[in-house]
C-alpha cells in the first residue's frame, strides 16, 4: 500500500494505481468534481495520472487559479492544434506553449494553403468549440522513442520528428491523446492536462491574431504560421481581459507618442528612440526630479564612458557571459578602399558598455578608499546600449539604446541591510509621487552564476532581512520569491508596478553583489589597517527612462500630471480681436515658469478644444473680448465638461501650483506650514 500526506496533515492508506481523482471521489463527491489536477511532492500533474510511491497529495481546484489557468491555456493550445488539423488536412504541428494570458500554436501550413491569415480563425473557433464539446478524454501514453519518431515520419510530421530524435536519450517520451480510439489524434507533450476537453468553458477563449515565426526561433530555418490565442476559467474574464486589451490599445504609447508628437523610430536606427522637443520635455522632468531625490539622498553623480576595451568586459565577466548581448567594436581605423575588407583580422576589441557598473567600479578604484568613505554612492544617468534581436523590440519598452538611473553603493558588510532599507524608502516615496502601487520580490541565483554558495546564501539573506526590516515582506507589497531569476552575479530585489488597467511592470531593482569588486580588484583599507572588499549594492528606480517613459504614458493614458506634461497650458481665442490679449497672457504664464502655447488660428473654439483635449494639454485658457476688457480667463482642464472664470492672476497661482512636481509641491507646503 502507498501512504498518501494530505495537506491537512492526514494519511491515507491507498494501492498503487490509485489516482488522485479517486482520493477525491473518496473524500467527497463536491471534492471529485472540483478537482481538476493535482501536486504531487510538489510537481503538477494529471489527476487521472496513477500515483506509484509514497506521496505528498495537494488537489488543484479552479480556485488555484495560477495552476488552473496554465492547465486550461495548455488544453487550448492542444484543441488549437487539433481543430487545425481537422480543417487543414497536411498542415504540420510544431510547438503550442501557454503564455502569461493565454497560447499560441506554431503550424507548417501545406505550400498549396500558405501562410493562416485572420480570416481563417473564426472557422477555426468554431472547430474547437466542436472539440470541447465532445468531451473527449485526455490520455497521458508513454511511448518509445522509435516509436514515437516512426509515428511522426508516417503522418508526415517532420518538425515533430526532428525534435523526438533530438530529445535526451534518457528522457521519458508522453504524448496525449484526444480521446481512446485507435486514430485519436494526439502531441506529444511532457502535460499535464485537464481530464477531458469537456472542462473547458468553450466561451472562454479567442483567438486573436497570426503571425509568421521561424521553426526553433532561427531565421536561417522554415517560416512557420503562428496562431494566437486568450484563454481563461469563464466567460467572465476572457471578457475582463478583452476589455482591457482594447483599452491598452488605446493607451499604447507608441501611438499617444505619435499623437502627442512626442518621440518616433524609425529603420536606421533600429532599437533607439528619436526624441521630439515635446517628449525630451518630459524627460528632462524626470531627470531633474531624480536628480533631486539623488542629491538628497546622498548620491554623488558621475559620468563614465560609452567605449571600453574587450579587456575590460573580459575581466568583469560580461565577454564570456553577455557577450552575445553587446555592440563590439574594432579598435582600428577603417580601411578606406573600395577594395579589401572594412577591418583586418588583427583589430582589438572594445564593445559599447550593456551597463555601467564596471565602470564605476574603476571610479572607486581611483585613489585609497578607507572605510570612513563607506558608504560611497555613485549615481549615473547613463547610456547603454544592448544587442537586442530586431524582433524583440517594442517601441520605448524594449529598445537597444537606452538610459538608467544607474547607481552603486559601496558599502561595508556590517552597511549592507541599512542602505538596502534606506533604498527600498526612496523608491516607495518616488512610486508613489507617481501614483503607482506595488510588488517587491526577491530574484533567487541563477544555475548559470559567479561566486560561492557561502556568498550567495549571505547575499541573499541580506536583501531578506532588509525587506522584512522594512515592513515590506508581506501580502500588502506582494512580497515573493523568484528561484532561479538573479542575475549571474547577485540575487536581486525587483520592484513590480501595477498601472491603471492592471498590468504589472518590472522596474526597479536592487542587487546584492560580492563578486564584481572580486573580479576588478576594488578595495578600501579597514579600521584594521588592512584591505578589505567593499560590497558593491546595483540599484535602479526608473529603470531606464525609455521604458518608464512609455509605461507613464500608457498609464496615463497620455494625460499626464501637469508638471509632466510637456505643454501645460494653451491660450486659444474666440475672436481675433483678443489675439493681442492671449499674447499677454501666455506671456505673463511663462514668466510664472509655465510651458505654454497659444493658439490664435481663425478657427472656432469648439474645434480647438477638441484638438487640444486629443493632445492631452491639460489645461486649456479660452479667452475673448469680454475676457480681454475684464482682465480674466475661462480655465478649461482636460477631462472636465465645466469651466472655470478666473482672473489672470488667481488662474496663475492655481496653474503654477499644479504644475509643481511632487516632491516641489512637498517642500512648499512644509514651507508655507512654517
Amino acid at each position: 500500500m502507498l501512504s498518501i500526506t494530505l495537506p491537512d496533515g492526514s494519511v491515507r492508506e491507498v494501492a498503487p494505481g490509485t489516482t488522485p481523482a479517486d482520493i477525491a471521489a473518496a473524500i467527497g463527491p463536491g471534492l471529485a468534481k472540483a478537482a481538476i489536477a493535482a501536486r504531487v511532492d510538489g510537481e503538477l500533474r494529471d489527476i487521472t495520472r496513477p500515483l506509484e510511491s509514497d506521496a505528498q497529495l495537494a488537489l488543484v481546484t479552479s480556485r488555484d487559479e495560477k495552476d488552473a489557468l496554465e492547465l486550461a491555456r495548455h488544453d487550448f493550445a492542444h484543441i488549437l492544434a487539433e481543430a487545425v488539423q481537422n480543417l487543414f488536412p497536411g498542415t504540420q504541428i510544431t510547438f503550442g506553449p501557454a503564455t502569461d494570458d493565454g497560447f499560441y500554436y506554431d503550424f507548417a501550413p501545406t505550400p498549396e494553403h500558405g501562410p493562416f491569415t485572420e480570416e481563417e480563425l473564426p472557422a477555426i473557433e468554431a472547430e474547437m468549440r466542436a472539440i470541447i464539446a465532445r468531451d473527449e478524454p485526455l490520455v497521458r501514453e508513454v511511448w518509445s522513442r522509435a516509436d514515437l519518431i516512426a509515428r511522426w515520419k508516417a503522418q508526415g510530421e517532420t518538425f515533430k520528428a526532428e525534435w523526438a530524435a533530438e530529445l535526451p536519450e534518457g528522457e521519458e517520451l508522453t504524448v496525449y491523446k484526444a480521446g481512446n480510439r485507435p486514430d485519436a489524434w494526439l502531441d506529444m507533450c511532457r502535460g499535464p492536462h485537464l481530464a477531458s476537453t469537456g472542462k473547458l468553458d468553450p466561451q472562454a477563449f479567442k483567438l486573436t491574431r497570426v503571425s509568421g515565426a521561424y521553426w526553433r526561433g532561427d531565421q536561417n530555418n522554415a517560416m512557420l504560421s503562428r496562431i494566437y490565442g486568450t484563454g481563461w476559467l469563464n466567460k467572465k474574464q476572457l471578457d475582463q481581459h478583452l476589455f482591457r486589451l482594447e483599452e491598452a490599445a488605446k493607451r499604447d504609447h507608441r501611438k499617444l507618442g505619435q499623437e502627442m508628437d512626442l518621440f518616433h523610430l524609425q529603420a536606421e536606427a533600429h532599437g533607439s528612440v528619436f526624441w521630439h522637443p515635446k517628449g525630451y520635455m518630459i524627460w528632462r522632468e524626470l531627470e531633474a526630479y531624480m536628480r533631486r531625490a539623488i542629491d538628497a539622498a546622498g548620491y554623488r553623480e558621475v559620468k563614465t564612458p560609452q567605449v571600453m576595451d574587450a579587456r575590460q568586459w573580459e575581466q568583469s565577466g560580461h565577454w564570456g557571459k553577455y557577450r552575445e548581448n553587446m555592440f563590439v567594436i574594432p579598435d582600428e581605423v577603417p580601411n578606406t578602399e573600395d577594395e579589401g575588407p572594412i577591418v583586418s583580422d588583427h583589430a582589438e576589441w572594445m564593445a559599447l558598455k550593456p551597463m555601467n557598473c564596471p565602470a564605476h567600479v574603476l571610479i572607486f578604484r581611483q585613489g585609497i578608499k578607507s572605510y570612513r568613505d563607506l558608504p560611497l554612492r555613485l549615481y549615473e544617468n547613463g547610456c547603454c546600449h544592448r544587442n537586442e534581436p530586431h524582433g524583440a523590440l517594442h517601441g520605448l519598452m524594449r529598445v537597444r539604446q537606452f538610459t538608467q538611473d544607474d547607481a552603486h553603493i559601496f558599502c561595508r558588510e556590517d552597511q549592507i541591510v541599512e542602505e538596502v532599507q534606506a533604498f527600498c524608502r526612496l523608491a516607495d516615496r518616488i512610486y508613489r509621487d507617481f501614483g503607482f502601487k506595488y510588488a517587491i520580490k526577491l530574484a533567487l541565483r541563477p544555475d548559470n552564476r559567479f561566486g560561492t554558495e557561502e556568498m550567495w546564501d549571505k547575499a541573499e539573506a541580506e536583501l531578506r532581512d532588509a525587506v522584512v526590516r522594512a515592513g515590506l515582506a508581506n501580502e500588502e507589497y506582494g512580497w515573493e520569491e523568484l528561484p532561479g531569476e538573479g542575475a549571474f552575479y547577485a540575487p536581486k530585489l525587483e520592484w513590480h508596478l501595477t498601472d491603471a488597467i492592471g498590468r504589472t511592470w518590472q522596474v526597479g531593482t536592487i542587487q546584492s553583489d560580492r563578486v564584481l569588486p572580486e573580479r576588478l580588484d576594488a578595495s578600501y583599507v579597514g579600521e584594521d589597517g588592512e584591505r578589505h572588499r567593499p560590497v558593491m549594492l546595483h540599484r535602479a528606480i526608473f529603470g531606464s527612462y525609455e521604458r518608464f517613459i512609455g509605461i507613464l504614458i500608457e498609464h496615463f493614458a497620455g494625460k499626464l500630471p501637469a508638471w509632466l506634461a510637456p505643454v501645460q497650458a494653451v491660450v486659444a481665442t474666440i475672436v481675433s480681436d483678443a489675439d493681442d490679449y492671449a499674447v499677454q497672457v501666455a506671456a505673463e504664464l511663462r514668466k510664472a515658469g509655465l510651458r505654454v502655447e497659444t493658439d490664435l488660428r481663425n478657427e472656432k473654439i469648439n474645434y480647438k478644444v477638441r484638438e487640444h483635449s486629443l493632445a492631452k494639454v491639460p489645461n486649456l485658457l479660452v479667452v475673448g473680448k469680454r475676457e480681454a476688457d475684464e482682465g480674466t480667463v475661462a480655465l478649461r482642464q482636460l477631462g472636465s465638461d465645466r469651466q472655470q472664470v478666473l482672473t489672470l492672476a488667481a488662474a496663475i497661482e492655481q496653474l503654477q501650483r499644479e504644475a509643481l512636481a511632487p516632491d516641489l509641491a512637498v517642500a512648499a507646503e512644509a514651507e508655507a506650514q512654517a
